[in-house]
């Protein structure tokens, strides 16, 4: 059965339930509680979800046949005695379905008629269907009404009841609930949905929240450690799979993030307000949060007593809050109402004392709505007491509205002490701080600072404060250099989001007339711009040639070897062949560079190319030497390039498990530092493909798709569209492959590229082909590709088409030289220390071997994969190696595969044969075959007439029957 409200609440949400996001174990889980013990409590603050995950397995249960009560709370309910009771009845009343009948359903008076006379008017009186006596109902008559209409329900079968908003149940209603759920059957299941109380009842913060003298009086049952689900906050990642799931931009899906603390209903919240903006936000950019989003924080901070918020704002100002630190600041109850702010699910609190606020919305949200007179008195305050003179200076600026070029000057010297503590974010904010601290009458010198600033927000990642600096300077009188240097910072931090800049580009280029070194460096960032954003990798190393030109005659060294590693990343795609001698240039200067770790561009495309030519070993190594420099002096976004080549360099080497981990924390820095996870989805999906999932490489994929198209990343959407095309194809979905690949094969010509070494769609893309029967197609694809990759030295391309002209020689029926080539193949990349290439040239060897009715040479090559893929941890591979030696051959119409000993005439058909005969052995028309497999009509025919003569069939119900095991 299914209540009336639960019905309209499941079709509220878009989409269905059935799988929130990240919530999958949560709602194992929760099953298990239910199993094992049939109640469950899920407990969080506002917003969290929690609902969600009780839809969902409310959902689940309908699926299994199960009756589903739905008893959803609403806060006036605590104050009128019997109120959820009896909602509780009129949902039992107001049910809709039956599941298990087909005839119309009973009427829901049918529960009621059951009930003893005197039962039955007590109910009748809670739902105000018969006049109330004098004294009232009969209280025993009812509680035995209550669950004997329970138990009644429980004759057709299990029951979920699901009590959403345990917390507003009045007291009557919770003992009636509490007796019923007592004598309840097994097959009466509970699951309540509890926001905790974290203030008393007079909104008083130092009071025990509702019903102080009964522990469990809230509660419908004394629940155990095993009944309470914790239901968290959703992780940085799962925040972006949220967001795509509502059709909202993810890009920002790290600062959205940090504003909604994991929240997904702030996230969401966020998500939209960036959506209706009326120009896209862009990384360099503060947050929209206006509207729903702030309206959002607000409720969740209104709830709290006014003593509370005054204390949340003290710790809102403060750079490192602590309890201790807000006491001294004026709070004396400052740990009872941090106490009770974590009870709301506002902060977390440490054992030390320190706080951190769940949300950074929250603690912006207290900020922006107090005002200026509670600001600076809350700054002042904090100036008095904290134990460090540079949070003590910030504090005394902030606490000023007037312009002083002493404590500007103060200011700008604990920048300089941040920064050389290794805090560069806080050395941005006090640089732009101190800027806007200095009087108009120093017009020079707060145009310095202001430079400064946006400089010092470039080397910390913080495109916001880069952009606020740019655009407090770019409206003063400031000179031609000082607007190239503001815009360059804001340039600088803009990641992969590079299209919608174009402005500052040619307004940058236009102040640096005349200056020989500006002109480099924006020579630099358009080099940049036009590979990533444009796609015309020949007009970037026509900008890095004139920028390392430019630098080198002015004895820049710094920006001469960043521009000749662009010049040699474009050579190098370009087919050049002095590409190595130029990164040899641009290493030499970088290395001059001390101390090492600080400019590493020369030094990653190095062990970059090293990866393109598999050379896997020196790359590992020189990584591993690297690393640990950059990560203590280098910038965030070339710790994330260097983590995000070790994976691909680890799942090229078959080390799976320790690819799938360093893409995990390429994921985990990109999303911390506000960037577009594109590239780190990219990184991702190839590392699940080597030993995660095939189906979660999947979605990292189309997920870096998106992000890339909404970056306008032309590098990257091509990247990705590859890492997709390469998955489907090993999933056997040959038609969305195809489509993806040829998408690449686009891109990557209109983008001029020409070495294959950097992105392999030549080998995937001809297998495409391949299995979808153009077979001529792909041997001319093939053919063009491996004079390029002979002239170039790419030696293990050239083992990528040997696999994939193997596959055309067996599709021509030349199965015996397709095995020879196969079995070198495997040999050679065997040999050049690629497993997983060696595996799957394996597999297609064992599918050769089928064919030519080998049928102990296509076992063992399996059993070779198999241990190949075993000791690479290669765990989606080794599923497919494990396969039954016919799990190429065919398949039943339930799923599973047909042995080759049942269909020994199979082993004739090519894949693209196998797969039409499927579907028209399954009852599919020519002409929805043709559709599904993206073929003419006139090719299905003729692919089916070969059909029949190889099977020696003449009707479609006698290839069904030759299908058959």
């Amino acid at each position: 059965m299914t209540t009336a409200p639960y019905a309209a609440l499941r079709a509220a949400i878009p989409g269905g339930p059935s799988a929130p996001v990240g919530r999958e174990e949560l709602l194992g889980r929760l099953e298990r509680a239910l199993h094992l013990r049939g109640r469950a409590l899920l407990t969080g603050p506002a917003g969290v979800g929690k609902t969600e995950v009780a839809l969902a397995e409310a959902t689940r249960a309908e699926a299994r046949g199960e009756t589903v009560l739905w008893l959803a709370t609403l806060p006036s309910d605590r104050e009128i005695p019997g109120a959820s009771a009896a909602a509780l009845v009129a949902s039992v009343a107001a049910s809709v379905t039956w599941p298990g009948l087909d005839s119309t359903p009973p009427e829901a008076s049918a529960v009621f008629d059951e009930l003893p006379g005197p039962q039955r008017t007590a109910v009748a009186m809670l739902c105000r269907e018969a006049p109330l006596d004098a004294g009232g109902w009969d209280p025993i008559a009812l509680r035995l009404g209550i669950a004997q209409i329970l138990r009644t329900l429980t004759y057709r079968g299990p029951v979920l009841l699901v009590v959403d908003g345990v917390q507003h149940v009045d007291a009557d209603s919770a003992d009636l609930l509490r007796f019923a759920l007592h004598l309840a059957p097994p097959a009466l299941r509970v699951v309540a949905v509890e926001t905790p109380e974290p203030y008393g009842e007079a909104g008083e913060p130092y009071r025990e929240p509702h019903r102080p003298d009964d522990p469990h009086a809230a509660h419908l049952w004394v629940p155990s450690e095993a009944d309470v689900l914790l239901v968290p906050p959703l992780h940085a990642d799962e925040i972006a799979e949220l967001l795509i799931h509502h059709r909202l931009p993810s890009r920002m899906a790290g600062r959205i993030h940090r504003a909604s603390g994991g929240n997904p209903r702030l996230a969401l919240a966020v998500g939209r307000s960036l959506a209706d903006a009326r120009t896209p936000v862009h990384h360099a950019e503060a947050l929209t949060l206006s509207g729903r989003a702030r309206d959002l924080a607000r409720q969740l901070l209104g709830a709290a007593p006014l003593a509370v918020r005054e204390t949340l704002l003290l710790a809102a100002l403060a750079l490192r809050p602590s309890s201790t630190l807000v006491r001294r600041a004026g709070r004396p109850n400052a740990e009872a109402d941090l106490a009770a702010a974590e009870r709301a699910g506002l902060v977390s609190l440490s054992e030390d004392g320190s706080l951190t606020f769940t949300a950074g919305l929250l603690p912006s949200t207290l900020v922006h709505d107090a005002c200026w007179a509670e600001r600076s008195a809350g700054h002042a305050a904090l100036a008095e007491v904290v134990d460090d003179p540079v949070e003590a200076v910030r504090h005394r600026a902030l606490a000023t509205d007037s312009p002083d070029e002493d404590l500007a000057a103060e200011v700008a010297a604990a920048a300089d002490l941040a920064r050389r503590r290794g805090n560069n974010a806080l050395a941005a904010e006090l640089a732009l701080l101190a800027a806007e601290s200095t009087p108009g009458r120093h017009g020079t010198q707060r145009i310095a600072r202001l430079v400064d600033a946006a400089e010092e927000a470039a080397r910390a990642a913080r495109a916001d404060l880069a952009m606020r600096a740019a655009t407090d300077l770019l409206a003063r009188d400031a000179v031609p250099a000082d607007r190239v240097r503001a815009r360059l910072a804001v340039l600088d931090t803009a990641g992969q989001g590079l299209t919608g800049l174009d402005e500052m580009y040619v307004h940058a280029m236009e102040d640096s007339e005349g200056d020989t070194a500006l002109r480099a460096a924006v020579q630099l960032r358009l080099a940049v711009k036009y590979v990533l954003a444009d796609g015309d990798p020949q007009r970037s190393r026509t900008a890095a040639v004139e920028s390392a030109a430019l630098a080198a005659s002015m004895g820049d060294p710094r920006t001469a070897a960043q521009a000749l590693t662009v010049q040699a990343r474009m050579e190098r795609a370009l087919g050049e062949p002095d590409a190595e001698a130029v990164l040899a240039q641009a290493r030499a200067l970088e290395l001059a560079e001390r101390p090492l770790g600080i400019r590493n561009a020369a030094q990653i495309l190095t062990i970059r190319h090293a990866l393109f030519d598999d050379r896997l070993t020196d790359a590992r190594d020189e990584l591993n030497a690297l690393l640990p420099l950059v990560q203590r002096r280098g910038s965030v976004e070339d710790t994330i390039e260097l983590f995000s080549t070790l994976a691909a360099v680890e799942s090229r080497r078959g080390a799976c498990a320790a690819s799938l981990a360093h893409a995990g924390q390429s994921l985990a820095l990109t999303l911390e530092a506000g960037l577009s996870p594109g590239p780190a989805w990219y990184t991702l999906a190839l590392a699940e493909t080597a030993g995660g999932s095939f189906a979660r490489a999947a979605s990292y994929a189309r997920r870096s798709v998106q992000a890339s198209e909404e970056e306008g990343d032309r590098v990257f959407l091509s990247r990705s569209r590859y890492a997709l095309g390469r998955v489907q194809l090993i999933n056997g979905d040959v038609a969305a492959a195809l489509e993806t690949l040829r998408r690449v094969q686009a891109d990557e010509r209109a983008q001029s590229t020409v070495d294959p070494s950097m992105l392999r769609w030549h080998e995937e893309l001809a297998e495409a082909l391949l299995a979808h029967d153009a077979g001529d197609e792909a041997l001319a694809l093939l053919d063009e590709v491996r004079p390029v990759a002979a002239r170039l030295g790419r030696s293990t391309v050239l083992l990528g088409c040997d696999r994939a002209y193997a596959l055309w020689l067996a599709a021509e029926g030349r199965t015996d030289e397709a095995a020879q080539l196969l079995t070198r193949t495997a040999e050679a990349f065997g040999r050049a220390g690629l497993p997983l290439e060696r595996g799957r040239a394996l597999i297609a060897l064992a599918r050769v071997e089928r064919r030519r009715r080998r049928r102990s040479a296509a076992q063992s090559a399996l059993h070779t994969a198999a241990s190949v893929f075993e000791r690479a941890c290669a765990t989606p591979w080794l599923a497919l190696a494990s396969e039954s030696p016919a799990g190429a051959a065919g398949e039943n119409p339930g799923g599973g595969t047909v042995g080759e000993e049942a269909l020994p005439a199979l082993s004739s058909l090519t894949e693209a044969e196998l797969r039409l005969a499927r579907l028209v052995s399954q009852g599919a028309s020519n002409q929805e075959a043709a559709a599904k497999l993206y073929l003419s009509v006139k090719t299905v025919e003729a692919r089916l007439t070969r059909i029949y003569q190889k099977l020696d069939v003449r009707s479609r119900a006698q290839l069904a029957t030759a299908l058959r095991p």
